[in-house]
């Protein structure tokens, strides 16, 4: 399947055309931003270690019953996925406080919650995706009562089986955001990736941060620590 027009270019990956009109290719890019933009850089090789490992990960929430956009994997840094219209909404299960949470609410990051905790946000940069609830989504038409519901109903089982994967490599899931997009039928399928990009992946043993915090926070150690994580997952994926 070959690249045609360039459809879309975002913060860490561009989306073009093919020949069929349901089809799309996700090129990743080593390009990285933290803060709305705010804060660019480079993680070398960061594109080829998410794209493989969102596919791995998809492939296996699939395997499970998870509906997807994934086609195949064309090569290192591309990938062949199902055209969908995006739900505008950044879907977030947390497990424990860490981020613009303990920052927000006055919570001591590695508090964990008693159960998950799930947040939407409005996908919008220009507003800062600002934090919203059912009934602002509905409001604004973003996703109907039914689509909610769906997409809750989804993230959690995510959130369940990501977190199984993860603690038995020896990493704590801290949080997530995931995306979702709509197939032409109206299928809410669960859409854009699975990386340390958009999760919290911390060390079991030593609470060492494995994730896109090390480039946010200038901890140094971001290519190795994302390639840990890639060894980790592909130790006895199951």
């Amino acid at each position: 399947m070959e690249k045609q027009e360039l459809l879309y270019e975002g913060k860490a990956k561009k989306v073009y055309t093919t020949p069929d009109p349901e089809l799309l290719i996700v090129s990743y890019k080593d390009d990285a931003t933290a803060f709305n933009g705010l804060k660019k850089g480079t993680i070398q090789g960061k594109g080829a270690i998410n794209n493989q490992m969102s596919n791995l990960l998809m492939a296996a929430l699939e395997k499970r019953g998870m509906p997807t956009h994934l086609v195949r994997e064309l090569n290192p840094r591309e990938t062949l996925v199902k055209r969908v219209a995006i739900v505008p909404l950044e879907v977030i299960v947390r497990n424990l406080a860490a981020g613009s949470f303990s920052k927000r609410y006055g919570v001591e990051e590695g508090t964990p919650f008693d159960e998950p905790v799930l947040e939407f946000s409005y996908k919008n940069d220009e507003l800062g995706d600002p934090l919203l609830n059912d009934d602002h989504a509905a409001a604004l038409k973003l996703a109907t009562r039914e689509e909610l519901a769906v997409i809750r109903e989804y993230a959690f089982q995510i959130n369940r089986l990501l977190r199984e994967l993860w603690t038995d490599r020896g990493i704590i899931l801290v949080d997530f955001k995931v995306e979702f997009g709509r197939l032409p039928d109206g299928t809410v399928v669960l859409a854009d990736e699975i990386s340390p990009d958009t999760c919290r992946l911390w060390d079991a043993q030593t609470r060492e941060k494995l994730d896109k915090d090390r480039f946010r926070r200038d901890l140094g150690g971001v290519e190795e620590a994302y390639r840990q994580v890639m060894e980790r997952l592909t130790s006895g994926l199951r």
